[in-house]
């Protein structure tokens, strides 16, 4: 049987370029047993699939796998979950995952529409976290060396007083080289520096994040509609 994934780009920058591929699939198109064979198949680093909200409720579920395994929470897949869900006009306020809910809000600026989650530090993974010495250490690491298993999130200053920083991010063992824009990511570091950020991660994504010392972090990005991907 066909099957129809809407293709996001989360994270995008204001002119709507960069950001993180995304497959959105309707959960109950897809068997439970056949998602990951799905996930593999469109070959994005994460593929969402989520069950359409009931009449009259604002609330709903959804389950994200990577190319090789299902992950409990991921920033990019719920913040486009949340995205698709509000335009095709069934908004929620939460979205609940494995390892958790996750808050949902919308937020108009004045540089574009932000779709806003809100999630605990705790259930991002445990990040190798490596503070490079400037930007251009950043842009010159080479996903080669940060091969075993683990998750890499390399980053430096641009400017330290206005909170923003340059990163990159290598998952090898979960079927990723490099993720262009990681929310997860996006989590953890905030909570590592206890601050605000505004990122620039991979070829020039932007994620938006707000920390809170009792351990909620909300990550802020655009989201893109790149149309329909049908696999036979």
């Amino acid at each position: 049987m066909a099957l129809d994934v809407t293709v996001l780009r989360v994270f995008t920058n204001a002119d709507g370029e960069h950001g993180n591929p995304l497959g959105v699939v309707d959960a109950s198109l897809v068997a439970p047993a056949d998602r990951q064979r799905v996930a593999a198949e469109l070959g994005y680093s994460e593929t969402i699939f989520v069950d359409l909200p009931a009449a009259g409720t604002q609330t709903t579920t959804a389950h994200i796998f990577t190319p090789t395994l299902e992950l409990p929470f991921a920033g990019h897949p719920t913040v486009g979950a949340s995205w698709w869900l509000k335009d095709r006009g069934t908004p929620v306020n939460t979205l609940q995952v494995p390892a958790g809910v996750v808050r949902v809000a919308n937020d108009q600026l004045a540089d574009g529409e932000f779709t806003v989650i809100t999630a605990r530090a705790e259930w991002a993974p445990d990040f190798s976290v490596y503070d490079m010495d400037s930007v251009d250490d950043v842009l010159n690491a080479d996903p080669d060396d940060y091969r075993d298993a683990a998750e890499h999130y390399v980053w430096a200053w641009i400017d330290e007083g206005e909170g923003t920083i340059r990163s990159r991010m290598f998952a090898s063992d979960l079927g990723i080289p490099e993720d262009e824009a990681t929310g997860a990511g996006a989590v953890r570091i905030t909570d590592h520096l206890s601050r605000d950020l505004v990122i620039t991660q991979g070829k020039g994504s932007e994620l938006r994040t707000g920390w809170s010392a009792d351990g909620w972090v909300t990550v802020a990005g655009r989201v893109v509609d790149d149309g329909v991907r049908r696999l036979d």
